[in-house]
């Protein structure tokens, strides 16, 4: 399909439903080419070079973080997007904006976080993206964060569904509630955003198994029994005898993401011939997600995840690596709580005044920004007292 054409059911720019702080458009980029933009350049998107997905900083450089994660998702979404008559752009943005709120340390640094902000409103990732690029960002002279389009935004906070009615899988979160803007989260997303999720959950199997291996987590051997994958993994090795490891495995894993590419679009496509939507609205209303995998292809996916789950996740060398990850997280949320004097300039000057559950917000802010090698590094700081301060 041209890169020039786009469907009814697309995302258009020109019809934007504006930002919060209107702006003159520019002369040379739509409004969305503009969020991308905007994201590309935040200290948040930036940070994400030394943030980790599975392995903490100093398991290795060459382990993917979540900046290069962020790079193939919107890589894999951008391409759906073009086969589908999409906004490429608008799908970019949200996939390069969808981890901008993890914390350091992977799922292990949010589980360690959201525990220590429990008695003060939680933490969710999907929410500290949210309030990243609503208000933490702080780099424009006349608005805080980065002022994106309605649509952007509500590819955003609706990374993983509706936040409100039926769908909705808990409470809408404060920060979301408040907004003046109505993002509809009864509603699902435009189907731009739909397809930045799937690519994230393409993406991220799929290089998990890459990095797994390369970490000697499990091998391609114990691949052999999971559906789809071990099959491919075959069909590689049968077909370049010869071939050396590490470009069978880049081989097999091209495949995969090829595999379920095609199978997203082709079920995508069948949704949109039923459903023949006049534009991208009428799919936010018609009550289910467009963007889908096949029954087979779901099920795949769920081997594949089981697979990983058992065999990566919970791997020995994994686990007792999330657990020093989550102790520093823990350390340092427990330590500047007691002494919140002790934060950094700009930090302390902002908790100045603040009642207990808005510093600890704070708190969580300045850890969840923190890379992995940053927190490690301040962790020696705080508690080893041969250290010294800067």
């Amino acid at each position: 399909m041209p890169a020039s054409f786009r469907a009814p059911y697309a995302c258009h720019p020109e019809s934007s439903r504006g930002r919060l702080y209107p702006e003159p458009e520019s002369a040379t980029r739509t409004a969305f080419q503009r969020d991308r933009d905007r994201i590309i350049h935040s200290a948040a998107f930036r940070r994400l070079k030394h943030k980790t997905q599975v392995f903490v900083y100093h398991e290795g450089d060459y382990y993917r973080t979540r900046l290069t994660h962020s790079l193939e998702v919107a890589q894999i979404a951008r391409s759906i997007s073009r086969a589908l008559g999409l906004n490429e752009d608008l799908a970019e943005a949200v996939a390069l904006a969808h981890d901008l709120g993890h914390t350091p340390f992977g799922h292990a640094g949010e589980e360690a976080l959201a525990e220590a902000m429990s008695a003060f409103g939680g933490f969710d990732h999907n929410e500290q993206t949210f309030r990243i690029v609503t208000s933490l960002e702080r780099r424009y002279a006349e608005f805080d964060g980065l002022n994106l389009t309605w649509e952007t935004l509500e590819g955003v906070v609706k990374h993983n569904g509706p936040l409100a009615g039926p769908s909705a899988r808990k409470p809408v979160p404060a920060s979301i509630a408040a907004w003046p803007q109505n993002l509809e989260l009864e509603g699902w997303p435009a189907l731009e955003a739909q397809v930045a999720a799937l690519a994230d959950d393409i993406a991220y199997n799929n290089h998990d198994i890459d990095d797994g291996l390369r970490a000697k987590l499990f091998t391609i051997g114990d691949l052999a029994e999971v559906s789809l994958v071990g099959p491919v993994f075959r069909q590689v090795s049968e077909r370049y005898r010869a071939l050396e490891e590490p470009r069978l495995i880049h081989e097999s894993i091209r495949r995969l993401i090829d595999a379920m590419v095609n199978d997203l679009i082709a079920e995508t496509k069948r949704a949109l011939d039923t459903l023949r939507p006049r534009d991208a609205d009428a799919l936010r209303r018609c009550g289910r997600p467009v963007a889908a995998f096949s029954n087979e292809m779901r099920e795949n996916d769920r081997a594949l995840k089981r697979f990983l789950f058992e065999r990566m996740y919970r791997h020995s060398t994994v686990n007792r690596m999330t657990a020093k990850a989550r102790r520093v997280v823990r350390d340092l949320f427990a330590f500047y709580i007691e002494e919140p004097e002790c934060l950094p300039g700009e930090w302390r000057q902002a908790a100045e005044g603040l009642d207990p559950s808005e510093t600890a917000r704070l708190i969580a802010d300045y850890i969840a920004g923190m890379t992995d090698r940053y927190a490690l590094d301040e962790h020696q700081r705080l508690f080893d007292l041969y250290t010294r301060h800067p």
